[in-house]
């Protein structure tokens, strides 16, 4: 927020020098960004008047005008088409220096002696209308500088506020904040009620309560929009960062910036019926102040009359029923929005407006009268009219409490570290307009109604230490003792899960914890996914429930700049929200896609393939021990291809699933490529088995082997289950080395090569025993799988 140093100043009695006073807002939690002067320096700029004008004798386009200026009259040729007899505008003299660089000397144009230069804004620094001259009030004294006239010996603060401090969104709210940081008086300017002078009222209907309950309007007539809006108003909306759009445009922004309530001007000739404010429904169409049409979302609050809408509640106005230069009555507008219905909505629409930037973050519910009686009071001294009466609809039980909070004295001082007394603490907070009740040495405080921050012991300690002094605070170590937690021998870190997968050639990404419905819903991993209250964009407005669409992001992002082969691994909480409540849970994602190795000669490449992404999670879960039965078994996935995916288990327990990504999932991505991937649990796969010591064996093994034909129907793992036990202890080692399909293989089937090694730990083996065991074990895959052995 930008606010003139001077206009605080009116409001805040204080002695400290503009960069003081940024340095205590700094210090206080409310950064300053930059003091920077509100104009070049101006030096030899005088307010002039034309006192004649005549064309040139030699240019169309250009006049000679006689000016009085500071001292007398001189002969200047202009070309500025609003250039005329009686106006005044600024005079550079000889000899001076504007911002852009340009030394005013006594020159000729088309044979005229030109002794100075009238300005326009931009030639000053003050604006960019370059149209004409900078006109200036037919009052404004000839010959004064235009710094003196204008206060340009100002200083404009950008203030960076948290989301927490809606109510410094004003001069009002910053002063109130400099009194109690400085000590000096606040005063604010008389705001009295405005007598009415016509019976016109407009019927207001809350259909919405719970978004809305509190909406003030007032009818003003006759109004001259023709008006001009006074210099020192265009000024200080100016030194904010809002340029003037007319007297009574300005006046809601002047009101907007002194006292923080957003209010909005209709032209009552356009309103049919009354006013009522209620959620967009589907078919309302409405053309916003910018000349962007819209179709409202149903979640977004509209100001209708009785045949059509005419504003977006709380984010900005519409075209059809905005303030023209036709305009005689206008219906003012000042209301309390609940931050809820308003939070996201303009940014949803791509927009960035003062109103909505103040009403989700919560305004003052106590303001809107106020607001209305300073605006109207500005509006019938500026451009008359006369008032009708003010026309209230409320419903307080919509409207934000104000409840008490205690304070403990001693919790404060254990918490700050400080020895403050109560009387100091009950000063602090009366400075900040807190109503303080104190009951011994514990303090009942109601916060003013614009701080809506204010809910918790807590936040009265950050008050007090904020206006006491962070600086003040003593510097001490934290007491007591601490207990270190010593994990688990069994619990593996995390850092070696990424180390091990570092040193596999993967790369670790990092993605958004929040995503769009839409990207989840594209992978079907939607359900459950729990929406943000205050979202930063359409496309981060829920949490994920997978790490799945993060890394496939940033995998299109690759493959789309010709980067085909890589490995990438994601360490993140997943979310779900469901009826059992919100769960959190700690995800390792896998990506891999390209060649399994670089080119080389020695040796042909080959495309990663499903059983590639295996053996790494095999890998992995070898390296680390992991304590339990691990079992791949056939599952599906919507967003993986039905024939190259499996789920993992853990002692029975779903540790996460693996396989190719669906192959219409990856042509609607537009990915050009197989991507693999897999998401497992971490929490499943970080517990290991301690090493311990296991004699190798004195007596020997023996191994045999075993090419068995099987239908593409039945897992290897099942086979691999039925041979352990069957053989029982004997059976020491059971893998396969070798998959064939092809000649000789009927269609469905395939080969299975499988090594046995058999060993008993207590006597030597007889091969007579291991062939008979060996036939048992092909009966027993025969009877289960149909399967036989390869001849």
């Amino acid at each position: 927020m930008k606010i003139s140093y001077r206009w605080l100043t009116e409001w805040a009695d204080t002695d400290l020098a503009a960069e003081e006073v940024a340095e205590r807002f700094t210090l206080a939690g409310l950064e300053v960004d930059s003091v920077a002067p509100v104009a070049p320096p101006l030096d030899g700029v005088v307010v002039g008047e034309i006192v004649a004008i005549e064309p040139h004798p030699d240019a169309d386009r250009l006049r000679v005008c006689t000016v009085q200026g500071d001292s007398e009259e001189r002969t200047i040729v202009c070309g500025a088409p609003n250039a005329r007899a009686g106006m005044k505008a600024p005079l550079a003299t000889l000899g001076t220096k504007l911002p852009g660089g340009l030394q005013i000397k006594p020159a000729k144009l088309r044979g005229v002696a030109s002794a100075g230069m009238l300005c326009s804004e931009p030639e000053l620094g003050l604006g960019e209308d370059a149209s004409g001259l900078m006109e200036l009030p037919a009052d404004a004294p000839v010959g004064e500088s235009l710094t003196n006239y204008l206060g340009l010996d100002d200083r404009v603060l950008e203030i960076d506020l948290t989301p927490n401090r809606a109510d410094c969104l004003s001069v009002r709210g910053l002063a109130r904040e400099l009194g109690a940081i400085d000590g000096c008086s606040v005063r604010s300017p008389a705001i009295d009620a405005v007598e009415p002078e016509s019976e016109r009222a407009v019927d207001i209907e809350l259909q919405s309560p719970e978004d809305c309950p509190r909406y003030i309007g007032r009818v003003i007539e006759g109004i001259d929009p023709q008006a001009a809006t006074p210099t020192w108003m265009v000024e200080r909306l100016r030194r904010s960062g809002i340029r003037s759009l007319g007297p009574i445009v300005d006046v809601t922004n002047y009101v907007l910036l002194e006292l923080g309530q957003p209010m909005h001007a209709f032209d009552l000739a356009s309103i049919v019926g009354g006013v009522c404010v209620r959620r967009a429904i589907k078919g309302d169409r409405i053309t916003l102040l910018d000349g962007q049409e819209i179709e409202p979302d149903e979640d977004m609050l509209l100001i209708a009359d009785h045949e059509k809408p005419l504003a977006l509640g709380g984010v900005m106005g519409g075209l059809d029923s905005a303030v023209s230069e036709a305009t005689r009555d206008i219906l003012l507008e000042s209301a309390w929005f609940n931050p809820v219905v308003i939070s996201g909505r303009a940014r949803r629409l791509g927009l960035a407006t003062e109103s909505a930037h103040r009403f989700e973050r919560g305004v003052d519910p106590q303001l809107q009268r106020t607001a209305v009686e300073r605006a109207t009071a500005l509006i019938l001294a500026i451009a008359g009219g006369r008032a009708g009466p003010v026309i209230e609809e409320r419903l307080d039980q919509h409207l934000p409490e104000v409840l008490p909070v205690r304070l403990r004295l001693d919790r404060l001082n254990r918490v700050l570290g400080a020895e403050l007394d109560g009387e100091e603490v009950a000063a602090i907070l009366g400075r900040l307009d807190m109503n303080v009740k104190r009951e011994g040495d514990e303090f009942l405080v109601e916060a003013p109604s614009a701080r809506r921050d204010i809910e918790i012991e807590a936040d009265l300690i950050e008050e007090v230490a904020r206006i006491y002094g962070y600086d003040r605070l003593p510097s001490r170590r934290p007491g007591g003792r601490l207990t270190l937690s010593v994990p688990a021998e069994t619990q593996l870190p995390e850092r070696f899960l990424r180390e091990q997968l570092a040193a596999r050639g993967f790369q670790q990404v990092m993605t958004w914890s929040f995503v769009g419905l839409d990207q989840l819903a594209a992978f079907s991993l939607d359900s459950g996914a729990q929406p943000l209250a205050n979202p930063l964009s359409r496309d981060m407005a829920v949490l994920r429930t997978s790490l799945l669409p993060g890394m496939i992001e940033v995998a299109g992002r690759n493959l789309r700049r010709q980067h085909d082969t890589f490995r990438l691994f994601e360490c993140g909480a997943c979310f779900t929200a469901g009826e059992s409540g919100f769960d959190e849970r700690e995800r390792l994602g896998l990506l891999m896609t390209g060649s399994v190795s670089a080119e080389h000669f020695s040796e042909s490449s080959r495309a990663v393939d499903f059983f590639d992404l295996k053996g790494e999670i095999e890998h992995l879960l070898d390296r680390n021990a992991v304590e339990g039965e691990v079992r791949f078994r056939r599952g599906e996935r919507d967003w993986l291809h039905p024939g190259q995916s499996a789920e993992l288990f853990i002692d029975g327990r779903l540790a996460g699933w693996l396989g190719q990504l669906h192959p219409a999932l990856q042509k609607d991505l537009d990915l050009p490529q197989a991507v693999f991937v897999a998401e497992l649990d971490i929490t499943l796969i970080s517990r290991s088995t301690l090493p311990a010591h296991r004699d190798t064996g004195r007596f020997p093994a023996i191994r045999r082997d075993l090419a068995v034909v099987v239908g593409d129907e039945h897992a290897a793992a099942d086979l691999m289950d039925t041979l352990h036990e069957e053989a029982g202890s004997l059976l020491e080692k059971a893998v396969i080395f070798d998959q064939y399909r092809g000649k000789g293989i009927e269609n469905g089937c395939r080969s299975l090569a499988i090594g046995l090694i058999f060993r008993d730990v207590s006597r030597t083996l007889k091969y007579s025993e291991v062939d008979d065991l060996i036939h048992r074990l092909v009966a027993r895959l025969e009877e289960c799988f149909g399967a036989k052995l390869r001849g």
